[in-house]
């Protein structure tokens, strides 16, 4: 950029300023990095930048600049030192800086903000920078109203305002509530504050610090909960819809000091002409009365007046007159408020329906009012209007069960719960100590479905959660499993439904379902939603758009509907076949059906009937509880593999590649569990600092472990319960042939119903499929019987387990030597023949154990029946 000796610069200190403004707002055109610094903050709005002179500084300011005198200290450069736009090495101090100018009342540039694209610390400034003048001035002086939200910095601010929440301001970061702003809030008459500073220990010291100033001042306050660790601007760079997301963000502001709740701040809208003469003089629904006017339910010297609601109606009483109002419970939107309104007064009355946001139709009630009761037109209207300030609060409850989802439950852990389920999650055994807890609440056996359960009820908390289906044959124990798992999740966290309908899922609040689990009952009751499941599973969220009227005009309107994901879902069948596009999105979970399992059932329940059984059952609340408060405790940190490079997984079919997906997310599952086992680090991604933990060999070893169980099946044709009766088919005809030709035997369905112990009609489905499949082949033979053949002989199976080609744990290497514990490599996964005993097995807490739950089958413990299957392999740490 050539010199412009030309160039007049401003005698005067706020001229001079102004010129250096507009230099970095022409500078911030020609800059493409300072442009994608903006977008990606999501605050490159051109009314945004255009309104808020947002430039930036891109060290070509002093290409601009007249040549130093030597002759005089008051030339242009001489005069920038002393305001700090320039140092006194000549370099500017904004360089690589955003820059917002704080504007004053008269429209002067009072001070200049600048924040650094980088982390750039070589001129000493830091991320943040300021004239090192005196910090005065108020930011967006001209667009505070009645209620305002504070936030720690501008771009904060600026990312309220972008969203369209323009009664917004900032301050110089979580200590800066100064008495100059305090000031400009009385001077603007502001009634409410919503103060949203960062969720973190500075934030929460400067929100009491602020609340208790404006307290002083009579200003109502509110906490707007920001997520752990995060700013306003984080939500904004994070969400899909940024102005919904802040929208229930303020929407469930947690008021300070009971002061009582104000409405959200509503969307910048041109402002509503003046009321007519005729009509009642009413606080509109966007300027409700400041703090320290009479609510509608007292009276002008502050006495309680006789207004209530009951029932959904609204009762009220003014001296010798009395109100009712009903249909407040219809209340659909903030811009109707079309009600049923009774006036009385002795045996007089007079009663209409109409709209109480319509100044016409008010004009005619008070009229007709006045004349029927024999009161002065004045007096009706001054009743009317406080009913309509008491309506008002009603049916803006009303509106927002309606619309919003309901906030949140925060619950508070007391010392001893949370030191109980901080202690689980830092036991080295915790899948363990998982798979013995789900046996304590009722569950025989099962050991790797438990553990892969829980690990998907886990994973709601991550950004691409798992889902689950359950399948098995009826009375099997699927929804005992799932049960019990699900008692693990906090009520907070778990949404069940029985059945749902095809576009029920829709409809739900934005946030409903946003980091939960839901549970349905039976797949066939989720059939018809089961195009919005899988979308669900898949996007991490729902959208439609559905034709409705216009509250105003009655007009037809296409109105959108947004359900926020990401959700982890589970789902039970007793259908053999499931709908393939939402088998592909889940793990498949298959119920032990032997005569085995059903033995250890029938000895789980006789001894829930005797008095162990009955101190066992207060011994499972005590474990569910703990398990719940664990779950709260789990932060949503990110998760790194520094080992997924050398990961292998089989790649014979398409299908593969979404379950090399599963495969991948039950090891960010187990990782994000043993979190509190794990250095916590960060990284700094445009700007943003993101909390990790990374994945050790041995959160690998416990996903192949379930991985073999559950992904096994993906690369099989047959669903579980036909492959186990191909199993058994394989037992039979090996045990009839000995060491003769196997080839050569034949069986009839009667042997192998008495072989294998299963019903006729269960038989005939899954040994049709296996004809249709042409694992077995039928005969015809004598009488009409028909005799088979199995044409099988455990291709593709290695050992009881597909073969997924999954990487050995011993063999990782961690090029960073960074992620692990400081103990020994994961050791190989053992054989399932290996003998051993507990004692033995339970010695591999503190070390990286060898994953294997088979050597656990059948082993007792102290803690459960001796009938129960426990696992006591650990997690490592």
């Amino acid at each position: 950029m050539e010199r412009d000796e030309t160039t007049v610069w401003p005698g005067d200190d706020a001229g001079l300023l102004a010129g250096v403004v507009a230099h970095y707002r022409s500078a911030l055109a020609g800059s493409v990095d300072a442009a994608g610094w903006l977008e990606r903050r999501k605050i490159a709005v051109p009314g945004a930048v255009e309104s808020f002179g947002v430039g930036f500084a891109d060290r070509t300011l002093g290409k601009v600049l007249p040549v130093k005198s030597r002759d005089s200290d008051d030339d242009v450069r001489g005069r920038l030192q002393r305001l700090g736009v320039l140092r006194s090495s000549g370099h500017e101090h904004f360089r690589g800086c955003v820059s917002f100018p704080v504007i004053g009342a008269a429209g002067d540039v009072i001070q200049l903000y600048g924040r650094t694209l980088l982390d750039d610390d070589r001129l000493g400034a830091g991320r943040h920078r300021w004239l090192p003048r005196p910090r005065r001035g108020v930011w967006n002086l001209a667009g505070l109203g009645r209620e305002v939200v504070v936030t720690e910095g501008i771009v904060d601010a600026l990312s309220l305002w972008c969203a369209g929440f323009e009664s917004v301001t900032a301050c110089d970061g979580p200590g800066g509530f100064d008495d100059e702003l305090a000031a400009v809030f009385v001077e603007a008459g502001v009634s409410r504050v919503l103060i949203a500073f960062d969720a973190d220990t500075a934030g929460d010291a400067g929100v009491g610090e602020a609340a208790a100033r404006l307290g002083k001042l009579g200003v109502s306050c509110a906490r707007v909960e920001l997520p752990k660790g995060r700013d306003v601007n984080d939500v904004v760079v994070r969400a899909k819809q940024p102005a919904d997301a802040l929208s229930r963000l303020l929407r469930h502001a947690v008021w300070i000091d009971s002061t009582p709740p104000a409405r959200t701040p509503q969307r910048a809208q041109p402002a509503p002409p003046p009321p007519p003469p005729s009509s009642p003089v009413v606080a509109p629904l966007d300027d409700r009365p400041p703090a320290d006017a009479p609510s509608p339910s007292t009276s002008p010297d502050g006495s309680l007046s006789p207004i209530e609601v009951v029932d959904g109606e609204l009762h009220a009483g003014f001296g010798d007159r009395r109100w009712r109002v009903r249909g407040l419970g219809r209340a659909s939107s903030f811009e109707v408020l079309k009600v049923n309104v009774f006036a009385g007064r002795g045996d007089r009355f007079h009663v209409d329906t109409l709209d109480l946001y319509s100044a016409r139709a008010r004009s005619v009630f008070v009229t007709a009012a006045a004349a029927e009761l024999g009161v002065d037109a004045a007096v009706v209207k001054a009743d009317l209007g406080r009913v309509l300030l008491a309506c008002e609060v009603e049916a803006e409850r009303v509106v927002r069960e309606v619309q919003s989802p309901p906030p949140r439950p925060m619950v508070e852990l007391s010392e001893t719960e949370r030191a109980a389920a901080l202690e689980l999650l830092r036991d080295p055994d915790l899948i363990g100590r998982i798979a013995a807890d789900l046996a304590r609440v009722g569950i025989v056996g099962e050991t790797s479905n438990g553990v892969v359960g829980y690990l998907v009820a886990v994973s709601r908390l991550l950004d691409v959660p798992l889902a689950v289906v359950v399948q098995s044959t009826s009375a099997a124990g699927k929804s005992a499993l799932v049960d019990a798992v699900l008692g693990f999740v906090p009520a907070e966290d778990l949404v069940r439904y029985s059945a749902m309908t095809g576009q029920s899922l829709f409809y739900m609040g934005g946030g409903d379902l946003a980091h939960k689990v839901l549970a349905v009952a039976e797949e066939e009751g989720a059939s018809r939603a089961a195009y919005a499941l899988k979308l669900l599973q898949s996007d991490g969220e729902l959208s439609i758009a559905s034709t409705g009227k216009d509250g105003v005009s009655g007009r037809l309107v296409t109105h959108t509907y947004n359900v926020q994901g990401p959700t982890a879902i589970f789902l039970t069948t007793t259908a053999i076949d499931i709908d393939e596009e939402l088998l592909n999105r889940c793990l498949v979970l298959s119920v032990d059906e032997t005569t085995s399992q059903t033995r250890a059932i029938h000895a789980r329940q006789r001894s829930k009937e005797t008095l162990a059984g009955l101190v066992g059952g207060r011994e499972r609340d005590r474990v569910v509880k703990v398990h719940q408060d664990a779950q709260r405790l789990l932060d949503p940190v990110a998760v790194v593999n520094p080992f997924a490079e050398q990961l292998s997984f089989a790649d014979t079919s398409t299908r593969t590649r979404r379950d090399h997906a599963k495969y991948l997310g039950l090891i960010r599952a187990v990782t994000f569990l043993h979190q509190h086992q794990r250095v916590r680090r960060t990284v700094i991604v445009d700007d943003i600092e993101i909390v990790y933990v990374e994945t050790t060999a041995a959160d690998i070893a416990v996903a192949n472990r379930v991985a073999h169980d559950v992904l096994g099946r993906s690369l099989d044709e047959l669903p579980p319960q036909t492959r186990r009766l191909l199993d058994l088919l394989h037992d039979h005809v090996t045990a009839e042939a000995g060491d003769g030709d196997r080839s050569q035997v034949r069986f009839t369905r009667r042997q192998v119903r008495e072989s294998v112990g299963w019903g006729d009609t269960q038989l005939k489905v899954h040994l049709a499929r296996l004809v249709d499949l042409e694992l077995v082949t039928a005969h015809r033979g004598d009488n009409g019987v028909h005799l088979y053949e199995l044409c099988w002989d455990r291709q593709g199976v290695d050992g009881s387990r597909f073969v997924i080609g999954l990487t050995d744990p011993a063999t990782l290497v961690d090029d960073n030597d960074r992620s692990g514990s400081g103990r020994g490599p994961v050791g190989p996964r053992s054989g399932t023949g290996r003998n051993g005993d507990v004692d033995s097995l339970l010695q591999l807490k503190g070390r990286e154990p060898s994953f294997d739950f088979d050597q656990f089958e059948n082993h007792s413990s102290e803690a459960v029946d001796a009938r129960d299957v426990v696992v006591a392999a650990g997690a490592g740490g």
